[in-house]
Order: structure tokens, then C-alpha cells, then sequence
């Protein structure tokens, strides 16, 4: 279960909705009066916002979440680099500040949930893909790809089992790169891609984009 600690209401909405549709058990807390109600229950990450109506985030992971070892990441409209370290320095696993991407705090709770997990290492059918260290292999033998080959099968192994859209892998590239891509160029990546690992486990959804599936 994912436990949302957000007292703006919208904010909770539109998170718990984007949460349901991507699969995860997801319950919200308006307060930390509320949050207490939820710790000593099966939780396996917090997303909490660092200002609550009736306490501070910083003090409440520290004394009542920390200690249980549940995972967090802080979510806050403070953006001072102090209040990032803080936060961090406590013990959090990550720290994102409103305004933000709800495709990027995706991102980051599936990579959490995935190391809590212990399922840094993902195997599907011959390919295993080591989240950590950013190396594949075919059976046992390393598959060497290139920094953006690397960069676009991650986010087809962070995503098993859904559609990732040309457009999101598209944008994704100039985040990476600066650089402006066209559609003709990403098909020519996922190809090397399919080339070199040799076993056809990305499915490509006509005019849609990339899906890689875990059975």
C-alpha cells in the first residue's frame, strides 16, 4: 500500500488517480493526525508532504516514520537546497518540490518499490536488465548497448506490462540529450535495441509506441 500525506485536496486527487490507474493500493491522509492512524498498518511507501495543517513533514518522518523503515519521499513546495539536503539527510529516499511531473514521481516510486522489493534485477525470458548498475544480459552474457540504448530500455523495463508512447520516450530523449529527435530516429534506436539483444520481447503498439511484457 502507498500512503499519500497531502493536504491539498486536488494534489491528493489527481496523485490517488494517476496511483489507481497505474496499478498500486493507495490510501491518503489530509494530517498527521490522520497519518498516525495508517503506521502501524502494511505500508510500503509514504509520499509526504513536508507542510501538514498540523505538523512538520521533517519532524514527523523523523519521529514516527524513520524508525519503522518505511520508504518516503518527501513532497513540498520548499525548493531551497537546504531544506533538499534536510530532508534527504534524515533518511528519505527522495524529494521532489511542487510544481512537478506526475510521470516523473511515477518513475521514482516504481524504482523504490522495485529495491525495497529487491527486484533491482528484472528478468524477462532470456534478458536480464540490472536497474543499479545499467547493465543487460542475454543468459550470462553482457549485451553492450549504447548510453541512450541503456536510457530507453529502462524506461521499457520500468513500465512491464504498459505502453510507453512514442511522444513520453521522445521527450524523454531531449531531456537527456537537449537535443530535438523525430520520430524516425527513435524507430532506429528501439531496432538497434531489438537487434542487439536478440530475443523480441519489446512489443511495438502501431503509431502508439513500446511495451515490454513480463510473461
Amino acid at each position: 500500500m502507498i500512503l499519500l500525506v497531502e493536504d491539498n485536496e486536488s494534489i491528493a486527487k489527481a496523485l490517488s488517480f494517476s496511483l489507481l490507474e497505474n496499478g498500486y493500493n493507495i490510501e491518503v491522509a489530509d494530517s498527521f493526525r490522520k497519518l498516525k492512524e495508517y503506521l502501524d498498518k502494511d505500508i510500503e511507501l509514504i509520499i509526504l508532504d513536508v507542510t501538514l495543517p498540523d505538523g512538520d513533514g521533517f519532524e514527523i518522518y523523523e519521529n514516527y516514520i524513520k524508525g519503522k523503515n518505511i520508504k518516503t519521499i518527501f513532497l513540498t513546495a520548499r525548493d531551497s537546497e537546504e531544506d533538499i539536503v534536510k530532508g534527504l539527510e534524515l533518511g528519505a529516499d527522495d524529494y521532489l518540490t511542487k510544481p512537478f511531473s506526475t510521470r516523473e514521481l511515477l518513475v521514482r516510486i516504481k524504482k523504490i518499490i522495485l529495491r525495497n522489493r529487491k527486484q533491482n534485477i528484472i528478468k524477462v525470458r532470456d534478458i536480464t536488465f540490472d536497474i543499479d548498475k545499467m547493465e543487460v544480459y542475454k543468459n550470462n552474457s553482457k549485451i553492450l548497448l549504447s548510453s541512450m540504448e541503456l536510457n530507453i530500455l529502462n524506461i521499457l523495463f520500468l513500465n512491464l506490462n504498459k505502453v510507453v508512447t512514442r511522444e513520453s520516450l521522445l521527450e524523454k530523449i531531449w531531456e537527456w540529450t537537449g537535443n530535438d529527435v523525430d520520430d524516425h530516429t527513435l524507430t532506429v534506436y528501439v531496432k538497434r535495441i531489438k537487434d542487439k539483444i536478440g530475443e523480441d520481447i519489446i512489443t511495438t503498439i502501431k503509431k502508439v509506441g513500446y511495451r515490454i511484457d513480463e510473461k
